[in-house]
């Protein structure tokens, strides 16, 4: 992959390309969009994609997802659009050897907002979901290509929404404490003697997720707890909900958290080392002890 800073800073104006691959990406901040708009790939036929905080639930951005035969006048009269005031970040994607065409693009914005809702790490700001433009075979395997490719460089330049969430089972728990932890999943499992909360979680390319039925305290008061607003905004998403013992919080759904940190202290209701907090499945070593083994097992 080859990123190029358009005016040398990591945090303006980008280019992204894959080699042996005709797409091409341009990343902008809004503040400089007219920039970007003036460069040459923002006449092109592409799609385009309008990222930023979700106001109505800020623990997950907000996305359009748009095509344009010249995607220049399209995000000129978004920009205008009091309704989509959300976007702090563009990304258009066209193509270097310019053979997009309307229909291609037709296609490929109906299969990203698919992809954006199959990943469910962001909510579409889509008024009306595009219908699939047929195509003929051979070019539906061309833009299904093409739609692996940007799935490679989102993620890169700073974009997850099109991420899908990494395959989990539940962990099973066993008494054999030499049983090794074996693949990309991590399995983990949180619990208080004291209070009698369990949370199961696992760990899957360094993102955890607190499994569904997983309980969190209701008690409070403990200390200073930095993620009661993650916890507060998960209560109001009904994602965190009371369960029949009022003691305790149950998560409604599997929740995917950007640390072991922030997932402890939401069940705990306060500040919590989540390194040392979550304790593996089976060997009952702390993620911890576990990370630190995996250094040491390089030499």
């Amino acid at each position: 992959m080859r990123l190029y800073l358009a005016d040398g800073s990591p945090t303006g104006i980008l280019t992204a390309e894959i080699m042996n691959w005709t797409g091409h990406a341009l990343v902008a901040p809004r503040s400089r969009l007219g920039e970007a708009l003036s460069r040459d790939e923002a006449t092109r036929t592409g799609v385009y994609f309008l990222v930023g905080d979700d106001p109505e639930q800020p623990t997950k951005s907000r996305v359009y997802v748009g095509e344009g035969d010249s995607v220049i006048d399209r995000i000129k009269s978004h920009a205008k659009d009091s309704s989509k005031d959300f976007w702090s970040r563009v990304c258009i994607v066209t193509s270097k050897d310019a053979n997009l065409t309307k229909s291609h693009v037709r296609y490929l914005e109906h299969r990203f907002v698919e992809l954006t809702k199959s990943a469910d790490r962001a909510n579409l700001a889509n008024g009306n979901e595009p219908g699939r433009k047929a195509l003929p075979e051979s070019d539906i395997a061309d833009m299904e290509f093409f739609i692996s490719q940007v799935e490679v460089i989102l993620p890169v330049v700073g974009f997850d929404f099109l991420r899908p969430k990494g395959k989990i089972h539940a962990p099973e728990i066993s008494n054999d404490k030499s049983k090794a932890q074996l693949g990309p999943q991590i399995d983990l499992i949180l619990t208080s003697g004291k209070h009698g909360y369990e949370a199961r979680a696992v760990e899957v390319d360094g993102e955890l997720t607190v499994l569904a039925g997983s309980k969190a305290t209701t008690k409070s008061g403990y200390a200073a707890n930095s993620y009661a607003p993650l916890r507060d905004q998960l209560i109001k998403d009904g994602r965190l909900v009371p369960s029949a013992d009022p003691q305790f919080l149950e998560f409604a759904a599997d929740v995917a958290f950007m640390s072991a940190s922030a997932a402890a202290a939401v069940i705990k209701n306060s500040n919590s080392n989540g390194r040392t907090a979550w304790r593996l499945v089976g060997t009952g070593q702390t993620l911890k002890e576990w990370q630190d083994a995996q250094l040491g097992a390089q030499g």
